[in-house]
């Protein structure tokens, strides 16, 4: 109980203590809405499944007999096995650290950059706005899938170009949206104070401006999680992703494709796999952006 009590304090008494008091309410807001916590509890589950994969699949991913191929779903093999007879709910364990590490590195490169990008171009304005926006409307006029297949194509076949493929196409909606929030704050009365203290421009947006612009990042970033994953399925579907054998869902549905009538479990399964985890980043983000976006909080 005191606990709570110091973390709901309304007058902290240290940075740390708003801090945690910050994350405590914001905790208490998602749990009260059932969908975000169906969200975290999938994406956690994703998690736990990528670090305890070789424990959690009853068979190795790339074990094959081909006297048992294309067994349906049964008690013994949960999710069948396909044409070379390998388990395919161990390949969709399995799956699961691709299908992370996928969207971990596609957020961690091209969220940065865009959030630099936009931060930039808002608060400088002027000649610096106009040739950045105008690289980035560029890379906006063009859908995503098709501008990431180019840059796969031109890359090579490959989970590592599919990611920077998937990366470059990704970081111009994050620079939009930093560079909107910029805007509102470039001319704040705490950034001008900063300015007439001495602050370079480049602390005033690495201190000032890039920390408020954090929250509709995470928003935008755990929305945009269920593209970048049907991205990386589409690519490894086409054959310009993950490559045979790697258990990567896009392409173990594009290896069962000839068996969809008959064996329809080969594709079906891991297209289950990719519709669950993208339903939960979708779930998770909704909550996120009841809870962090300040016009919610002004209506609260």
């Amino acid at each position: 109980m005191e606990m709570r009590s110091w973390l709901l304090d309304d007058s902290p008494a240290s940075r740390g203590q708003a801090a945690a008091g910050r994350a405590y309410r914001i905790g208490l807001d998602l749990m009260r809405n059932p969908l975000t916590v169906l969200g975290a509890a999938i994406i956690a589950l994703l998690v736990l499944t990528a670090i305890f994969a070789p424990w959690i699949a009853p068979e190795a991913w790339d074990g094959q007999n081909l006297e048992r191929r294309l067994l349906p779903p049964s008690a013994e093999h949960w999710m069948g096995t396909d044409q070379l007879g390998r388990d395919i709910f161990s390949r969709v364990i399995h799956g699961t650290r691709i299908t992370l590490m996928i969207v971990a590195l596609v957020a961690v490169i091209s969220a940065p950059l865009g959030l630099l990008i936009g931060a930039v171009s808002g608060y400088f304005s002027g000649w610096t706005d106009r040739i950045l926006m105008g690289v980035t409307d560029v890379f906006l006029s063009m859908p995503k899938l098709v501008l990431a297949l180019a840059f796969a194509a031109a890359l090579g076949p490959g989970i590592e170009n599919a990611i920077i493929a998937i990366a470059i196409t990704t970081w111009p909606a994050y620079a939009r949206i930093a560079r909107a929030e910029t805007l509102t704050i470039r001319n704040a009365e705490f950034t001008d104070a900063a300015r007439l203290l001495g602050a370079s421009h480049t602390r005033v947006i690495l201190r000032h401006v890039l920390p408020l612009c954090t929250s509709s990042m995470i928003i935008r970033v755990t929305l945009d999680m269920a593209g970048i994953i049907l991205t990386a399925a589409g690519l490894g579907f086409l054959g310009l992703g993950a490559q045979p054998p790697a258990p990567e869902w896009g392409a173990m549905i594009s290896g069962g494709r000839s068996f969809i009538f008959d064996q329809w479990w080969v594709s079906t399964m891991p297209g289950f796999a990719i519709i669950t985890v993208s339903l939960g980043f979708c779930f998770l983000g909704d909550g996120l952006r009841d809870v962090l976006d300040p016009k919610s909080e002004t209506k609260r």
